[in-house]
């Protein structure tokens, strides 16, 4: 296994919301425990499962310092501060790096489909202007429309603080080429549930993960498998998880989870537009596999 500079787990968290479209930040709190108490090695506030695009800076900022509180003591918070615009982006980081916060996620430029030059001297310009907080990358070009190729990738590891990359291209070998390309102290994570498995094969620490809300313990134990030896172990739970792992992808992400965790009995509140509430065909099928899985 590789470096684990955020640990093995790390849920990309949901943000709660109360019956008027408001943060539920004491809900928040309550989510963040229950989490680093049930496996989370890490969190990422305020990445795309935390409805960022729909988040204003002060209530991102409100959370960051809200998790903190709650359970910087036992795992490590990381502020989803990307932007497609350079300049917020420094100036949203530079704000979280005063909360003492532990990394900071930074998603490749959405929109605007800069060229990897680009790319580069976007990443470069955040890391130099906060050089004491770690960064991890994040790609994700289904959403984005913009891969960062592992190239660019292998050319900002070289930056002392660029530490690790959330892999969410969903190409195994874009995975290994990275792998290939950078230092061995560099941390590759899966952004996908589904792949968290094969990830680790080609040289991936862990997972940025959405499915850890609901079984947090479960992804621990499938990845300790793996370390361990354990093969077949590891390969029984991750499919014994795929059916899971597809429900919470069966449409757009956050809304299949935060759905989940409705049902579990949290507050999560609605999604705010332009995302919506789960359509009820696809709701069944959702009770069909938590129940299979004694989650409901």
């Amino acid at each position: 296994m590789r470096e684990e500079p955020f640990g093995r787990v790390i849920t990309a968290m949901v943000t709660p919301f109360a019956e008027d479209g408001s943060v539920n930040y004491a809900v928040a709190e309550k989510l963040a425990v229950h989490l680093v108490d049930n496996g989370s090695d890490s969190l990422v506030i305020c990445g795309t499962t935390g409805e960022s695009p729909t988040l204003s800076w002060t209530e991102e900022y409100e959370l960051f310092k809200v998790v903190k509180e709650a359970v910087g003591h036992k795992a490590k918070i990381i502020a989803g501060t990307g932007s497609n615009s350079t300049t917020e982006a420094i100036a949203a980081t530079e704000k979280a790096a005063k909360l003492d916060l532990d990394g900071s996620l930074q998603v490749v430029p959405y929109y605007n489909k800069p060229p990897q030059s680009g790319l580069y001297q976007h990443f470069k310009a955040i890391a130099e202007a906060c050089p004491e907080l770690p960064i991890m990358l994040y790609n994700v070009p289904g959403r984005t429309g913009c891969n960062l190729e592992p190239e660019t990738v292998a050319n900002l590891a070289q930056l002392s603080n660029v530490v690790a990359i959330k892999e969410a291209s969903g190409n195994i070998e874009q995975a290994c080429k990275i792998r290939c390309l950078t230092p061995a102290n560099f941390a590759i994570y899966s952004g996908e549930d589904a792949l968290t498995l094969p990830m680790l094969t080609v040289g991936s620490c862990g997972v940025v993960s959405v499915a850890s809300h609901l079984v947090g313990k479960e992804m621990q134990t499938m990845i300790e498998a793996f370390v361990t030896g354990d093969n077949q172990q590891a390969t029984t739970m991750q499919l014994k998880l795929f059916p899971l792992f597809q429900s919470l992808f069966m449409t757009t992400n956050p809304i299949p989870v935060k759905t989940a965790l409705n049902l579990q009995g949290w507050k999560m509140g609605k999604l705010r537009t332009p995302l919506c509430e789960l359509q009820l065909d696809l709701l069944e099928n959702l009770k069909i596999v938590l129940q299979e899985l004694n989650l409901i």
